[in-house]
């Protein structure tokens, strides 16, 4: 057993902090691209999601992505059930409290399912939404985070890298997001979002925390997480800047929401790549998720699908991206395995296998436990409740009190 390490743990203290401001970082992301009268129930399904997936992590989750695994590297057991055997120890191999790790990663967990509310926006059912996201959580991110960081996963055991959850996270939740869009349908009256500067914070906010969700996954206070945090910056400035110079090209303006957006799907492309990769790589990766995943957005209104918020586009896409470049930019220089630049196409290749699979069982399973959900409590909100706002038919709140002297005028 490893003994503890006070700045390593500091540091992860510190990171699970900014980890979870990520949520009310994506609430306000996600809160300010919606209609006036939907802004409280797009809040709160990132807010709710702080409540619900805690209980379910403690509970089961974090045991089943990472307890002894059962057979074949697919899921965890239930040895870690309500937190049984997680102590103030560190965990073999580590220098930080096993208890700290577990909530490190919870905060991860927490965000996962959020991310996916970004395609559902304005049109869902609450009471199906809390359903879905605890069996999502359960029966997709669990399993697939097993693959990847558990004892014995099978993709990690195959020798795929993810620094810190661009296939984990991004994709897993792109992918889910997707299938949401594509099974809830469209919206009856989507508008124009309502308040950008609501989302332009919440871009800046899920920046700030991003380095705790790249740098504290390198689990100590060292180089690597010296090399995560600054690929982190520096990726996110560099998309954030072509996905401008994109719009600019297309549209002849470019906007504050791309700039936003762009951030955004820089830092996931380098997430799973954050401590394998060089600085320049970075720079390198960030410029070419810019445009990618713009045209992935773009995308949708040639193909007539409603992912609202674009969690498909920025994190589904981004985070395949992200997976793939890890595989040609890794260089063990820097922490890792080499890829295909360093003479090494192995990691590539293993990469795209894990890429394929979470995507193809996340799709898969999505599309099964929306299905169930939809002929059991129904997953759609009525025509009238969504013309009238989500906000008073479900929460019994408004998020602007209209008729006042500078009320905040309706835009959708």
């Amino acid at each position: 057993m490893e003994a503890l390490n006070q700045a390593d743990t500091a540091w992860l203290m510190i990171s699970c902090a900014l980890v979870m401001l990520m949520t009310p970082g994506l609430a306000l992301f996600y809160g300010g691209m919606v209609g006036s009268r939907n802004v409280l129930s797009s809040f709160m399904h990132s807010f709710i999601a702080l409540g619900i997936i805690t209980l379910q992590w403690v509970v089961i989750g974090y045991s089943l992505a990472f307890g002894t695994d059962t057979g074949w590297g697919f899921i965890g057991g239930t040895e870690f059930a309500f937190l049984n055997g997680v102590g103030l120890e560190p965990q073999e191999g580590s220098t930080i409290p096993h208890l700290l790790f577990m909530a490190f990663q919870m905060m991860f967990a927490i965000i996962t399912p959020a991310l996916i509310s970004g395609a559902i926006a304005e049109r869902m059912k609450f009471s199906a939404y809390l359903v879905f996201i605890v069996l999502w959580a359960t029966l997709v991110y669990d399993p697939i985070c097993h693959w990847v960081w558990g004892p014995d996963g099978w993709l990690g055991a195959r020798g795929a890298l993810d620094f810190a959850g661009g296939t984990v996270v991004h994709l897993s939740s792109g992918a889910a997001a997707l299938i949401c869009a594509l099974v809830i349908g469209r919206r009856s009256r989507p508008g124009p979002p309502h308040n950008l500067t609501l989302t332009l914070l919440g871009a800046g906010m899920l920046w700030f925390g991003w380095f705790g969700f790249n740098a504290g996954s390198a689990l100590a206070s060292n180089d690597n997480a010296a090399l995560a945090l600054v690929n982190t910056h520096l990726a996110a400035g560099a998309a954030a800047f072509a996905w401008a110079v994109s719009e600019w090209l297309k549209q002849g303006k470019p906007t504050a929401l791309g700039v936003a957006s762009g951030l955004v799907a820089g830092l996931v492309v380098i997430t799973p790549a954050a401590g394998f990769v060089g600085p320049m790589s970075a720079v390198i990766m960030g410029l070419v998720a810019g445009p990618i995943c713009y045209g992935a957005v773009m995308l949708k209104g040639r193909l007539g699908y409603d992912d609202a918020l674009d969690a498909f586009g920025i994190h589904g896409v981004g985070g395949a991206l992200g997976a793939i470049l890890t595989g040609v930019f890794a260089a063990a220089v820097w922490g890792g395995t080499d890829g295909v630049i360093a003479g090494n196409n192995d990691l590539f290749i293993e990469n795209i296998i894990g890429v394929l699979a979470a995507a193809a069982y996340s799709f898969a399973v999505t599309f099964v436990l929306l299905k169930v959900i939809d002929v059991t409590i129904g997953l759609r909100v009525s025509g009238d409740e969504e013309s009238e706002g989500l906000d008073a038919n479900l929460h019994g709140e408004e998020g602007y009190h209209m008729g006042g002297a500078g009320a905040l005028a309706e835009t959708d």
